[in-house]
């Protein structure tokens, strides 16, 4: 049985572990060590650079597909770190601690990808929110279950598009964080209904990079470019 070498060890045990407890230089250094991984990857194609000068070009293969990720976690980090600057009216300390954690993650998840594609990255995208009424606690709660929703929907789609079962597993911790989010939302929201949105088979629907920027693209100011994502 093959083992595994440092970095991909480096990169499941900062996976494995409860980020939230990280600190920054800790979860930083270990980032340092899982970056070899992608980065050899990553060397195969050009970042930032738009392929047929259409936009941020995402990549292709697995490095595609993480840039996706990353490009979703730049999305939900913003927001919620948003919310903060302005917290809406009548925001109880329950909800602004429990909100806090979730824009927590989101940052962490930002940041995990980021470091890890290194060299591969895209730049920092330049995201509009004025669509948003931060002030208003239905706006900021419907926005931040719809963003949930469409993180999850996109895990899904882009799980059998991942080639690397190390790649799959760590999409599959990082869904099911966003689904404990959704599930809270959901709840702020309307008690009792943390399970509500599933099909008949008790299952989170799934959506294409397409489907999924169909939606997203509304908040993103940067012209990005995903041809050249796998679709199957």
């Amino acid at each position: 049985m093959p083992t595994k070498n440092s970095s991909e060890r480096d990169l499941m045990e900062v996976a494995e572990g409860d980020i939230k407890n990280l600190s920054r230089r800790k979860f930083l250094g270990y980032i340092g060590g899982a970056s070899a991984l992608l980065m050899t990857a990553a060397a195969c194609k050009k970042t930032d650079t738009p392929s047929n000068n259409t936009g941020v070009n995402l990549g292709s293969g697995d490095v595609g597909i993480l840039n996706y990720a990353y490009t979703l976690e730049q999305i939900e980090a913003a927001f919620y770190t948003k919310v903060f600057e302005s917290p809406y009216a009548g925001i109880t300390a329950s909800e602004s601690a429990l909100l806090g954690d979730i824009r927590d993650h989101e940052v962490a998840h930002r940041e995990f990808f980021k470091a890890a594609l290194a060299a591969g990255a895209i730049i920092s995208l330049d995201l509009d929110f004025s669509s948003i009424n931060f002030s208003s606690r239905d706006s900021v709660l419907g926005t931040a279950k719809a963003f949930e929703d469409l993180g999850i929907s996109a895990y899904n789609g882009a799980g059998k598009l991942l080639k690397s079962a190390d790649y799959l597993l760590l999409a599959g911790k990082i869904v099911s964080v966003e689904g404990r989010h959704a599930a809270y939302i959901r709840d702020l929201i309307m008690p009792g209904s943390f399970a509500d949105g599933l099909d008949a088979n008790a299952l989170d629907m799934s959506r294409s990079p397409s489907q999924v920027f169909a939606i997203a693209g509304t908040y993103v100011k940067t012209k990005l470019n995903y041809s050249n994502l796998p679709t199957s």
